[in-house]
């Protein structure tokens, strides 16, 4: 099996998540930092992996873990060992830890919240229309950034004074490029920021989940404070990042999509198509890091061995013909049916889908209502992604508003 390497600098992920289709539904791929694991990429079987009780998150499986070949300073140790949350346990002790985040974010919950959301989305666009005419926006750090860290903030209690070195650390947190000196500083900072937050609302309660997950702790649910703290971080992370993509992509495929954005914006097609196409399209989260595999797994031809790391290829596997056909490689808002994973699938499936969704399907069409000549204030070959190989992220959004 040929080994591909996912490049740290996400020069051409269209072009890597293709080779990584083409090599079959399961890749044997090199993280960057020389680190080995397997991809799922392929439909199919990534949904029977994402509910196989023999691929686990217990890092402690993974043979390169026990052998001590994994190390701390490595950029992606964040992400692959993010300490005990809802994220790294399966079973019983997942369905504790994620219970009340999943009872705060069904979909009738997360309805209530639309309100909020058409006010901060309203006054984000106010501070786009006041903006000198005619200068240059990026659109992601004006718009799509502000909205989710908001939205996401009030939701856990998070005080916008924290905003700036939330920022400044989850850069680190999900670079590939962060020097190896500074990540154990950077895990450290991130963690004693979290407890600090939990600390305060433990003093200071609040109408915010995060009140309410200590407040059950206390109850006799026993949540920890280290699954607290890292409830806390996994939920903040998670819940911006995800919709910052999901909005910059949808702009970027619209803009580049001339004709299919008229059909959107004369409402032809509704705006809920555009958001599942791009899901799938030009998904917001390229892999999702890491399972394990507690015994030999066939996938398809192949055998993902016991001991070893899966991560899924979500960018690899959205354009599978086996599932959406020969234009799977084609952004067609008109696609029906669309049965993408795009948020994952099975007992670790993301619990914010409907809160992302619901904050791009708010923010999307007002943008466009308030600014109906917004263009692109670059070509699109110009637009370039973080060197993060987890999300799909660009750098900037360079946008005329018109």
């Amino acid at each position: 099996m040929t080994r591909i390497a996912l490049d740290p600098l996400v020069a051409d992920l269209d072009g890597e998540s293709a080779a990584l289709r083409a090599a079959g539904p399961l890749a044997e791929v090199e993280l960057p930092g020389g680190v080995h694991c397997y991809a799922v990429t392929h439909h199919a079987e990534a949904r029977q992996l994402l509910t196989d009780s023999r691929v686990v998150k217990d890092i402690n499986v993974w043979n390169a873990w026990q052998r001590g070949e994994i190390p701390m300073d490595w950029p992606l140790i964040g992400l692959v060992n993010p300490g005990r949350s809802m994220l790294t346990v399966d079973g019983a002790e997942h369905r504790r830890l994620r219970g009340m985040v999943a009872q705060a974010l069904t979909v009738k919950r997360v309805e209530r919240l639309r309100a909020g959301i058409e006010a901060l989305t309203n006054a984000s666009l106010d501070r786009l229309a006041s903006l000198p005419k005619g200068e240059t926006v990026d659109l992601k750090a004006e718009f799509a950034y502000p909205l989710p860290m908001n939205v996401i903030s009030e939701l856990m209690g998070v005080d916008a004074a924290d905003h700036p070195r939330l920022k400044e650390l989850f850069e680190k947190f999900f670079s590939t490029q962060t020097p190896p000196e500074e990540v154990p500083q950077m895990m450290a900072d991130l963690g004693a920021l979290f407890t600090k937050i939990v600390d305060d609302k433990r003093a200071n309660p609040g109408d915010d989940l995060t009140s309410a997950l200590i407040a059950a702790s206390e109850d006799g649910d026993h949540l920890t404070d280290e699954e607290i703290v890292n409830t806390l971080q996994l939920i903040i992370a998670a819940g911006h990042e995800t919709t910052i993509s999901l909005v910059v992509n949808v702009v970027e495929a619209l803009q580049t999509h001339p004709e299919q954005r008229e059909r959107v914006l004369n409402g032809e097609v509704p705006w809920e198509n555009v958001i599942e196409e791009t899901l799938r399209w030009n998904t917001p989260t390229s892999h999702v890091l890491i399972r394990f595999a507690t015994e030999d797994v066939p996938v398809g031809d192949k055998v993902l061995p016991k001991g070893e790391a899966l991560i899924v290829s979500f960018g690899a596997l959205g354009r599978d013909e086996a599932q959406y056909g020969p234009t799977a490689g084609e952004f067609d808002i008109t696609r029906s049916p669309n049965r993408h994973i795009a948020f994952g699938h099975g007992p670790h499936v993301c619990p914010g889908a409907a809160l992302s969704r619901l904050e791009a399907g708010v923010a999307l069409p007002a943008l466009y209502e308030r600014f109906p000549g917004l263009e692109l204030a670059v070509p699109a070959s110009e637009l370039r992604n973080k060197p993060i190989v987890t999300q799909n992220d660009l750098y900037e959004l360079p946008v005329d508003l018109g």
